[in-house]
C-alpha cells in the first residue's frame, strides 16, 4: 500500500458508492477516513451531476486529501467536463452563449446533462476555489491521467503544464465564450477508438508523456456494447495505450478503484 497508486473515474454524485469502493480497497476505514498510509490516490473528475450528492463527494475527497497528506500519502483530482459545467452554471447561469446553432447557455446544458439543484445549493466559494485550482492533466506511475478520451487537450498547449495553465487562465476570467469552449472540447470523446485510435493515443503520449493514457468520461459499457452491471474491470484498448476506468456508476455500473499499473487477468 505504501507506494501503491490508485485511480478513480466518474463518481457523478454517488458519494456513498465511492466511499464503499475505497473501503474495499483499504484506502478508507469504516468511518470514511484515510487508511491508505503512503498510497497515492488520483481522481479523474466528474464528481457532480446525475447523482444525489456531488458536493458530498467533493467534500469526501477534500477531507481525504488533507488526511492523506498528514499520513504521508497523497490524494489529487483533475477537472472533468461536469465540473466545468457546474462552475459555468454557478458563474453564468442562463446567460446566452453566442451561437449560430440555436439557444445555448450553461443553465440549459447543465439541466440537460443531469445537473442537480442540491449541488448548486450546497456549492460554496470554498468549493469553487478548490475546483478552480484543479488541473486538467496529471501523471502518476508513468501514466498520463486525463478526464476525457479526446485529443482536444492538445489545442491548449504542447505540454501538460501549458495546457493546465491555459485553462486555468480561462477559468480565472469571465469570458463566457472561452468558458464554453472549455466545456465543449471536454465533452468530445472516443479519440482512441477505431482504426486510428492507437495512433492518436501514441500521439498524445508522445506530446504529454507517459506510457499509457488513463481516462474516465466514456462509460466502459458503451464502449463494449454491454450492460453496465456486467462491468467488473477497466477497459484496456488502443493497442494497450489507453485504459478506460468509467464503470458507469450512475447507470448501475461499479465505481472502479483501479491500481496502476493494471493488466488484464488471465
Amino acid at each position: 500500500m505504501e507506494e501503491s497508486t490508485f485511480v478513480v473515474g466518474d463518481v457523478h454524485g454517488h458519494r456513498d458508492e465511492l466511499a464503499e469502493a475505497l473501503r474495499e480497497r483499504g484506502l478508507v476505514d469504516e468511518s470514511g477516513d484515510w487508511a491508505g498510509a503512503g498510497a497515492r490516490l488520483r481522481f479523474l473528475g466528474d464528481f457532480v451531476d446525475r447523482g444525489p450528492d456531488g458536493v458530498g463527494a467533493i467534500d469526501l475527497v477534500r477531507k481525504l486529501q488533507r488526511q492523506a497528506a498528514d499520513a504521508g500519502g497523497s490524494v489529487e483530482s483533475l477537472l472533468g467536463n461536469h465540473e466545468i459545467l457546474l462552475l459555468g452554471m454557478y458563474r453564468f447561469g442562463d446567460t446566452p452563449v453566442p451561437s449560430d446553432f440555436g439557444p445555448r447557455s450553461f443553465a440549459r446544458s447543465w439541466e440537460i446533462n443531469g445537473g442537480q439543484l442540491a449541488d448548486q445549493d450546497d456549492l460554496t466559494d470554498e468549493h469553487v476555489e478548490w475546483l478552480l485550482a484543479r488541473p486538467l492533466i496529471g501523471h502518476a506511475a508513468n501514466h498520463l491521467l486525463v478526464h476525457s478520451d479526446t485529443l482536444e487537450y492538445l489545442d491548449w498547449g504542447g505540454t501538460a503544464e501549458e495546457i493546465n495553465a491555459s485553462v486555468r487562465e480561462v477559468l480565472a476570467g469571465d469570458d463566457l465564450e472561452q468558458w464554453w469552449e472549455v466545456w465543449r472540447r471536454m465533452t468530445t470523446r472516443y479519440a482512441f477508438r477505431g482504426p486510428h485510435g492507437q495512433e492518436n493515443a501514441e500521439l498524445m503520449l508522445a506530446r504529454l508523456g507517459g506510457e499509457r493514457i488513463v481516462h474516465g468520461h466514456s462509460v466502459i459499457a458503451d464502449q463494449l456494447g454491454i450492460h453496465p452491471a456486467q462491468i467488473e474491470a477497466p477497459y484496456l484498448y488502443a493497442g494497450g495505450k489507453a485504459l478506460g476506468i468509467d464503470g458507469g456508476v450512475f447507470v448501475g455500473g461499479p465505481c472502479l478503484v483501479v491500481e496502476l499499473p493494471w493488466e488484464p487477468q488471465d
